[in-house]
């Protein structure tokens, strides 16, 4: 349900005064409307007056967009089709931020919204003073009755209702109460996410809670649970959480540490990630909003004071296990969360790095033995969650789970374990330890620990299973999950670099991300003006605007898997070099060393390569281009026989070419 400041029938508020009107939406606010907003309102009521004065239907002002934590100015329903309005008094230019402002809303309402799927939306930006206006309606190539944004001035405001009115011929009529009281089911990005619940947002209140994604708010139900038990009976309690790729790991991981900032309570949590990337854009977005809120209230806030806010909750790993090698003390939090802990170092790695790097030449232990043995320094009680995606490893040195489970087994057996079952399954590759586990200690089995739907793709829950089946080679299984999912999300493949981008920039709305993102070995794609190797810095990259040259809408600069594991996009390009090439039986997977492509043979490695392009395929939340380029008959490194099989294998599931 969403809620509003005003609401009446187009007759009722043609009958009321300006005054009145502006005295309910005052009185509905729960915050003191400025004085700038109760001259825009002295405009904007008389101007709406005069333009609805021939219609019936339902007027709102203030009405929620909970995901973007913002309202829409107004919002009108005649017959089933809804206005979404965006009144810039005083502004003579239409600016591409305003005009994004608005579509994003409609987008929004379009996607999350159940009463919004079959209505027409018309995002209408006013801009009062503006000398021209431009009223083109028309449906667009996404045909999903969302038109492209209308800009009027003071005017013409009602030649956008008259046109629209008549260019679509709707005869039935949405009810207003069921449209404002309609479902409202979001899927927020990691980052708005995290945004939201540092604002103190319930996770029900800014994502799904249809019967399909019921387990995020029962999985983190269930940790809160075990955090109460291990406080009150003072015993240490390790949890692993599992879940698809795009289920919300991190999302539950955020929501913990949010729910315990106040040290006060003793029981203080921080999120630690190893993923550096995501942890700088997560504490980047944080202090950027903490900064824009404070300035709002005329305080000023400097970058680093908003940041070391930031940083007591959510921390790089490495830090975190850096600063307790020197402090012998128990860590300041009871609570650690631990994202993607199946990327932890194995013992092999972490003394090599400690020995190179810190000048610990005694240290003896894996990096999950030791952070366990760091939480293990409270006398009381501790809990550990690890946040656990499987076939996700890409970087040498990652032990998968079972280094956790290696290190309660011989260290810290007096460790109580909850687990999800799902554990067990082969990508964990984790099922024997669990049963010599449950020989030495408590191991209790809870379902409500195991996130099984994609949170991240809202238009198809299928796609991590899509990707799974092509990195898989089941043709047959591809084939039939890419005709359930084709109607709702958008793949295409094709050939040219220069079609990709122009697809890209038609599918993308409003302020909706898109970017190419490629294998950290895709090192043959320097021709398309792509280097894997060149600097760039994920942060401008998934934060900055569409102005900024080093923003990933730019697609000037790419991202590999080690820059998006763990975020998302809504739109992507995968480029696929021939560093993963197709074959019947498997995969030939190869590093380019020198001047040549060499055979990857490692096992390890092999599964890296494969898991990278898993990570690549599974970041876009609406739709994405594959390109798989010709390559050049010229070139020795890039021949057209490293490329064309996987191009044909792509195309003979079904996936339409561009």
């Amino acid at each position: 349900m969403l809620n509003y400041y005003y609401k009446d029938s187009l007759h009722n508020f043609f009958s009321k005064k300006t005054e009145e009107i502006i005295g309910e939406i005052t009185l509905a606010n729960q915050f003191d409307s400025t004085l700038n907003q109760n001259k825009s309102w002295e405009i904007q009521i008389p101007m709406l007056k005069e333009t609805l004065k021939n219609y019936e239907g339902t007027i709102f002002f203030e009405f929620s967009i909970p995901r973007m934590g913002k309202r829409v100015d107004v919002l009108v329903i005649i017959n089933s089709v809804v206005y979404v309005i965006e009144f810039k008094v005083g502004e003579s230019n239409y600016h591409r931020s305003d005009l994004d402002q608005v579509w994003d809303y409609a987008l929004d309402l379009k996607n999350f919204h159940k009463p919004s799927h079959e209505a027409l939306l018309v995002p209408i930006l006013v801009a009062t003073e503006a000398e021209n206006s431009f009223v083109e309606v028309a449906k667009t190539a996404h045909n999903d009755n969302l038109l492209n944004p209308l800009k009027v001035n003071k005017t013409d405001l009602a030649d956008a209702f008259n046109t629209t009115l008549q260019f679509f011929k709707y005869h039935r009529k949405l009810n207003s109460d069921h449209y404002s009281k309609g479902r409202y089911s979001p899927t927020p990005t990691i980052i708005e996410a995290a945004l939201s619940l540092y604002h103190n947002h319930t996770v029900d209140e800014i994502t799904r809670n249809d019967a399909e994604a019921k387990n995020l708010t029962k999985t983190t139900s269930i940790i809160s649970k075990i955090v109460s038990e291990s406080k009150r009976q003072r015993k240490k309690i390790i949890c692993f959480v599992t879940g698809v790729p795009g289920a919300g790991k991190t999302l539950v991981g955020l929501k913990v540490a949010t729910s315990h900032l106040d040290e006060k309570n003793g029981n203080a949590s921080v999120y630690l990630s190893g993923n550096g990337p995501l942890v700088a854009i997560l504490q980047e977005a944080l202090s950027r909003d903490k900064i824009k809120n404070e300035r709002a209230k005329g305080i000023k806030l400097t970058k680093g004071k908003a940041k070391a806010g930031v940083k007591t909750f959510i921390q790089n790993i490495h830090h975190y296990r850096d600063a307790y090698l020197v402090d012998p003390k128990p860590p300041y939090d009871h609570v650690a969360i631990f994202d993607e802990a199946q990327r932890a170092w194995n013992k092999e790695q972490t003394v090599k790095f400690m020995k190179q790097k810190k000048g610990q030449h005694n240290f003896d232990a894996s990096e999950p033995e030791f952070l366990i043995s760091c939480l293990d320094r409270h006398q009381d009680w501790a809990v550990i969650v690890c946040l656990v995606g499987g076939g996700q490893e890409i970087n040498t040195g990652e032990a998968g789970i079972s280094e956790w489970l290696n290190a309660i087994k011989t260290r810290f057996s007096h460790w109580d374990i909850f687990i999800s079952p799902n554990l067990t399954d082969s990508e964990y590759s984790a099922s024997s330890i669990i049963s010599e586990l449950q020989g030495l200690t408590k191991v209790n089995l809870n379902s409500d620990l195991h996130l099984g739907v994609s949170m991240r793709s809202f238009r198809s829950e299928n796609l991590s299973l899509l990707v799974k089946s092509i990195l898989d080679l089941d043709k047959e299984k591809a084939s039939n999950t890419y005709l359930k999912l084709k109607d709702k999300y958008p793949i295409v493949l094709t050939r040219d670099l220069k079609k990709a981008k122009n697809w890209l920039k038609e599918k993308a709305r409003g302020s909706e991300r898109y970017g190419i993102v490629v294998s950290s070995q895709a090192q043959r794609l320097k021709p398309y003006a792509i280097d894997v190797k060149s600097p760039m810095n994920p942060v401008h990259w998934f934060l900055n605007d569409k102005e900024d040259v080093r923003s990933s809408y730019y697609l000037e600069e790419v991202a590999t898997e080690f820059h998006v594991q763990g975020l998302e996009l809504d739109w992507a390009c995968i480029t696929w070099d021939a560093d993963l090439r197709y074959s019947e039986n498997q995969w030939k997977t190869f590093s380019f060393v020198g001047s040549k492509w060499q055979h990857i043979h490692k096992t390890e490695r092999k599964t890296y390569l494969i898991n990278a392009y898993r990570v690549l395929l599974t970041r876009a939340r609406q739709g994405m281009v594959i390109v798989v380029p010709e390559g050049d008959s010229g070139d020795h490194t890039r021949i057209p026989d490293f490329y064309d099989p996987n191009f044909n294998y792509l195309k003979d599931l079904g996936i339409p070419v561009i």
